[in-house]
């Protein structure tokens, strides 16, 4: 068994090709002819090295991709000889249609980012200004914003009805709070400033801190121009805290951009077993879980249950500072709901999320300082941010009711104009959150 492979193994040449089966085996040299068979095996064996020789460097010049010629026409035979032996498998129709099928889908899924990514700049330009050339660019340059630097960064949000043009006090913010962030520590609470609280507005005299916006001519260096500048100037100077950045909200913004996300869910506690009742914006709700509507959600957030003005309703025990809690919870609710999965993979809910922003918020933040503060918000749970608001009742509260000047108004409990405690509070929010 070992003889016949041995001579498998001899009956193939070098090159790989197999030598004529049929061909003489050659013997002894005879006397007579040994001289004139010595010199033939000697010439055969000659050319047929030199055909091997010629056949294995046009092989190793082909691997190293040298273009030499031959002019050996068995070199060459060889050549094509070898062309037909490896010959290029076609692909099989399934990989075809496979390729196919990924085309059409990196087709449709440009086109639909394409779609998305105009309205998404679109929006960012009528948000944040510029140009979409320079919007973009604040994806590869995002630097520090104010605060920062400090460890801590404030932005004063508010909501009124401008969007709603036959609401009697359009322009006043009836919702009105401080989101603060520790960029040090990764920690963030939100404090809700009653729009009753009893201010002096300058240039307007005594107000409701919720008129501050309706300045329209405001101006002063270093702050904000027109009724923003005015109300984030009363609140650096009444409750000692320092805005970086504002955004302004309208009524549509916050019920589109609910409605943009599939809704939100809420918990209603109540201490009347009914629930939530305001005939105000005709709101109804039972307690417990709710999954709300934009139009619902904004309901609540209108919900004053203002008996004085006529209202009936019931479950707002504290009437604004029921109301502001809700409010909070709610923004919280939208945060976590438009960075859920079902969210961020939807097109559709990005887009119509993205008009709401763009539509109706007025800021002075930048793309590139939104950037920024989403960098520092990464490790920052929605479920962690403390929510709070001046303490209003009890054994110990900040703020009082008082009728002034024919208006029902809060004032501190310390007295008209004495904001002191109302500073140490927010001092303490920050050396804990």
């Amino acid at each position: 068994m070992s003889d016949l492979r041995n001579k498998r193994r001899v009956s193939r040449s070098i090159d790989g090709f197999t030598v004529n089966r049929r061909g003489r085996t050659i013997g002894l040299p005879s006397s007579k002819n040994s001289s004139t068979r010595m010199q033939n095996t000697t010439s055969l064996t000659t050319e047929n090295m030199k055909q091997r020789s010629s056949s294995q460097a046009k092989a190793t010049l082909a691997l190293t991709g040298e273009s030499r010629s031959f002019q050996d026409p068995s070199s060459v035979e060889l050549t094509r000889r070898t062309r037909k032996k490896h010959k290029v498998k076609q692909p099989k129709a399934w990989k075809k249609i496979l390729g196919s099928a990924f085309l059409v889908f990196l087709i449709a899924s440009v086109s639909v980012g394409g779609w998305l990514g105009y309205k998404f700049i679109h929006n960012i330009d009528k948000v944040f200004g510029g140009s979409p050339f320079s919007n973009l660019e604040a994806f590869f340059g995002i630097s520090k914003v104010r605060g920062e630097t400090q460890g801590r960064v404030n932005i004063l949000l508010a909501g009124d009805s401008a969007d709603d043009p036959g609401h009697q006090g359009a322009q006043l913010t009836d919702s009105i709070m401080v989101l603060s962030i520790d960029t040090r520590n990764h920690k963030a609470f939100m404090l809700s400033i009653p729009r009753d609280l009893w201010v002096n507005i300058p240039g307007q005299g005594y107000e409701k801190i919720n008129a501050a916006n309706e300045v329209s001519g405001f101006s002063s260096p270093g702050l904000p121009s027109g009724g923003m500048g005015q109300l984030q100037q009363v609140v650096q100077t009444d409750l000692g805290i320092p805005i970086d950045y504002y955004a302004l909200i309208d009524y549509s913004a916050f019920r589109d951009a609910v409605d943009a996300v599939g809704g939100i869910n809420v918990t209603i506690n109540s201490p009347d077993p009914r629930g939530l009742y305001d005939s105000y914006t005709n709101l109804k709700l039972s307690n417990g879980a709710q999954t709300l509507d934009g139009q619902t959600a904004l309901n609540l957030a209108r919900a004053r249950c203002d008996a004085g003005a006529g209202d009936v309703c019931y479950g707002f025990p504290s009437s604004d500072f029921t109301r502001t809690q809700y409010q909070r919870q709610m923004l919280l609710a939208l945060e976590q709901k438009a960075s859920s999965v079902g969210v961020l993979s939807n097109p559709l809910k990005i887009a119509n999320l993205s008009d709401a922003i763009g539509n109706n918020v007025l800021t002075n933040l930048t793309l590139s300082n939104v950037l920024r503060i989403d960098q520092l918000t990464k490790g920052i749970n929605s479920n962690d941010i403390y929510s709070t608001t001046y303490q209003y009742g009890g054994t110990s509260p900040l703020l009082v009711g008082e009728y002034v000047y024919g208006q029902d108004a809060l004032v501190p409990a310390a007295g008209l104009d004495n904001f002191s405690q109302l500073q140490n509070y927010y001092n303490q929010l920050t050396a804990e959150y």
